[in-house]
């Protein structure tokens, strides 16, 4: 079993928090002086990965891995995420991808949720019930994705393209990143299909080229600071259309798989470095 770290705050985390404080107070502040604000952030960042809290739900996530659960009271140590039964190492980074046993092009959050109906016996119904992180409870399935993805940790992402149904949901991620509609006429790509965007103080990384597009992919799932949650890019993807407007995608759908294709495969070759820390 990995050794987890255990979380020791000192001189270097009070001054991280200074600097937070630093970049939240400059929040009116010009133009030429919000890069100096977003590179405090990136310091603040930094020094709490050095403690990263992730690592707490990586923790509970090998737990529920390891477990015998659900009505088949069996674990999901011999679920397969693409590379074998049991392969955890680079299949985060390797998703989503084809599967041929499903027929279809699957994301990691996606793909472990079967593992947990066809080898636990849960029901996708009852998974659905609250797929998300709130102040209440962290969703199991949070936990496990956070895991996973804690083994692909320092690897090059190389979310493949071989499958005809991979090129398939590409193009359809592609088409979805680029359609404008709701009450804003708003697309993916308002925000993120061009250099230079941001919102506030935060700028907003260009998700249609390689060296800027791992910003959407690197960093997940995150524990983002200012709720203090564990979220995947399921979560984010929802929340974008939320923030869009737009009506929300059903959990696990194909849209949200389609559009973590397009952003995967525009960041291969970058090297992964969540599971981390968000705003």
């Amino acid at each position: 079993m990995k050794q987890w770290r255990k979380w020791r705050p000192g001189p270097a985390m009070a001054g991280a928090v200074l600097a937070g404080s630093l970049a939240l107070a400059a929040g009116a502040a010009p133009a030429q002086e919000r890069d100096i604000t977003a590179e405090q952030f990136e310091k603040f960042r930094r020094v709490m990965e050095e403690a990263n809290t992730a690592e707490l739900f990586e923790a509970k996530g090998e737990e529920l891995w390891k477990a015998r659960r659900g009505p088949k009271n069996a674990s999901l140590e011999q679920c397969d995420l693409g590379l074998g039964p049991g392969v955890l190492e680079g299949a985060y980074v390797q998703t989503p991808r084809y599967y041929p046993d499903v027929g279809k092009v699957m994301d990691i959050e996606r793909r472990i949720a079967h593992c947990m109906v066809t080898l636990q016996g849960f029901k996708p119904e009852d998974l659905a019930k609250q797929p998300f992180s709130n102040a209440k409870r962290t969703p199991d399935l949070v936990s496990l994705v956070t895991y996973v993805a804690g083994h692909s940790r320092g690897m090059k992402i190389a979310v493949p393209q071989s499958h005809p149904e991979e090129r398939e949901t590409f193009a359809l991620g592609e088409a979805i990143f680029f359609h404008r509609a709701g009450p804003w006429d708003l697309s993916c790509a308002s925000c993120h299909g061009e250099d230079g965007k941001r919102i506030r103080t935060q700028n907003l990384p260009n998700f249609t080229k390689p060296g800027t597009a791992d910003r959407g992919f690197i960093g997940w799932p995150g524990y983002r600071m200012t709720g203090g949650l564990m979220h995947t890019l399921q979560w984010r993807m929802n929340d974008c259309f939320r923030q869009q407007r737009f009506p929300e995608p059903g959990y696990l759908s194909d849209t949200v798989t389609a559009l973590l294709a397009y952003m995967g495969v525009n960041a291969n070759g970058s090297t992964y470095r969540g599971p981390g820390i968000k705003r």
